[in-house]
């Protein structure tokens, strides 16, 4: 199989602002973009909290990298990854031949304000202490993360606008 070096994708923790940043880059460069976490669900027709609760995270991993594969083996595309992607060897490889991996950094304040009042987020839902929750996450993926970004934006304290010239700089290099 060919690799598709002209995708675009979208890594980083849960709240760090992918989706966002996917939808407003795929307007400025005129090329589509998908969701992976919205194409499970649109696959699936239930919600990844409904996942969860039936198949567990192992099952809703499954289900993640057969999209990431599917979406991975397009042309021309923004992807945005759930934030567990790169957990899997497998979709770290998938991923990482696709074409420029995007890893927005977020700190920990940041994601938890941005996922303070979302119901879902199953790694959060039951967690009594969201902030710890969440530092263990970035703490255990930050080096996978790292491990195929090909650009690394901070978007701490940065506006949508910010983001996207900082993005769009950085791949014109």
């Amino acid at each position: 199989m060919q690799s598709n070096l002209n995708n675009i994708v979208l890594i980083g923790p849960m709240g760090s602002g992918k989706t966002t940043v996917g939808r407003s880059l795929s307007k400025k460069l005129g090329i589509d973009f998908y969701d992976s976490d919205h194409e499970i669900t649109d696959k699936t027709g239930v919600s990844i909290d409904h996942i969860f609760d039936v198949e567990g995270e192992e099952g809703f991993r499954k289900r993640e990298s057969d999209v990431l594969k599917d979406l991975c083996s397009q042309d021309n595309i923004i992807i945005a990854t759930g934030g567990g992607a790169v957990i899997s060897e497998e979709n770290r490889i998938e991923i990482s031949k696709t074409g420029s991996v995007i890893y927005l950094l977020s700190s920990v304040d940041q994601i938890l304000r941005r996922t303070s009042k979302s119901k879902t987020r199953p790694l959060l839902e039951n967690s009594k202490n969201k902030r710890k929750t969440i530092s263990d996450i970035i703490n255990a993926r930050d080096p996978l993360y790292r491990e195929i970004a090909t650009i690394t934006v901070d978007t701490n304290g940065k506006k949508l606008n910010e983001v996207i010239n900082e993005i769009l700089v950085q791949l014109k290099r």
